[in-house]
């Protein structure tokens, strides 16, 4: 079973097409970094490094799956329904044309399917079901996979219409009502040490950070990872948040203190406990927290992909 990656980051929904038995023959991305630890923990996959507009050829493959960048749509950002990323599904839908895989699946931000953005999912809809594919979607929370962080991601699957099958998104497999109790901080990064220096983001807590809570206990589900480490969650170890007032909290005591390290991030994004960051000229300290909070939490990829119709013979 061969599979086609796009804007494909460092790797974390190809780490999930690959559990369930894909050779991902081709990714893509722009960023440098992006490539280098995708090649450090893949080396077997061709990583075409650039603009995907420039990629004029495609191999064949029964499988697509795209990661489109979802700044304009972000629940963390500035939210502009104009911003050109926001159509680059159009070169994702050009390599569906090119391909003809029998399925596709793409993962983007929840935000997409706010109001304000409708005309947007609405015309991803049509794009990809006037190629030729029966296209469903649904947010699911990657905590409920067995991500022990939690993150609402929308999930777009196509099946080809000529296999005449429908695409059902899987059952939670983690929480309450499951076989299995949602996995925890403590379950992830548990074994790490508690002071890595170096490998955190070390900077003070102004004043935006103390707006909110950041912080959880080691047994509880992690707060969303994001790219930017200016505002990374807290670790466990640090002391408890108390509110002053409205958008104002402060440490409980003077304890150390600190957001999780980019290795912890990774964790907690569901990477394996042996995934790779490369020491490389790209691979800034910033650069390492931007890939691993971009990324595709790869348990909750693989669970979309392995409830896929079996289609691939």
């Amino acid at each position: 079973m061969q599979a086609v990656s796009l804007f494909s980051g460092c790797g974390g929904s190809d780490a999930g097409v690959i559990a369930n038995g894909f050779d991902v023959l081709m990714a893509n991305d722009k960023l440098a970094y992006a490539r280098d630890v995708y090649q450090a923990n893949h080396p077997a996959t061709d990583y075409v490094l650039g603009d995907v507009a420039k990629v004029k050829t495609f191999p064949a493959a029964q499988l697509l799956v795209g990661c489109y960048p979802c700044q304009g749509f972000s629940q963390g950002g500035v939210r502009q329904a104009s911003s050109s990323l926001n159509t680059l599904y159009l070169e994702f839908a050009r390599a569906l044309g090119a391909i003809k895989p029998k399925a596709f699946v793409v993962e983007n931000v929840s935000g997409m399917v706010r109001k304000n953005f409708a005309h947007l999912l609405q015309d991803q809809f049509k794009v990809f079901t006037e190629a030729g594919y029966r296209v469903k979607y649904q947010v699911l929370n990657a905590a409920d996979y067995g991500v022990p962080q939690e993150r609402r991601r929308i999930l777009i699957v196509g099946v080809r219409d000529d296999l005449g099958v429908d695409y059902q998104f899987p059952e939670p497999t983690h929480g309450p009502g499951c076989e299995q109790p949602h996995a925890t901080i403590r379950n992830a990064i548990g074994d790490l040490p508690e002071w890595p220096e170096g490998e955190f983001y070390a900077r003070e807590f102004h004043w935006y950070y103390l707006s909110r809570d950041r912080r959880r206990g080691w047994d509880a589900i992690s707060k969303t990872i994001v790219a930017n480490p200016r505002h990374v969650p807290l670790h466990p170890m640090s002391p408890a948040l108390v509110k002053l007032e409205h958008n104002v909290w402060k440490f409980e005591t003077d304890a150390r203190a600190r957001r999780f390290s980019y290795r912890e991030a990774a964790r907690l994004q569901g990477f394996a406990r042996d995934f790779i960051f490369p020491d490389t000229d790209a691979g800034s300290l910033d650069m390492r927290y931007k890939v691993a909070g971009n990324a595709v939490p790869p348990p909750l990829f693989e669970a979309v992909v392995k409830a896929l119709p079996k289609v691939w013979d």
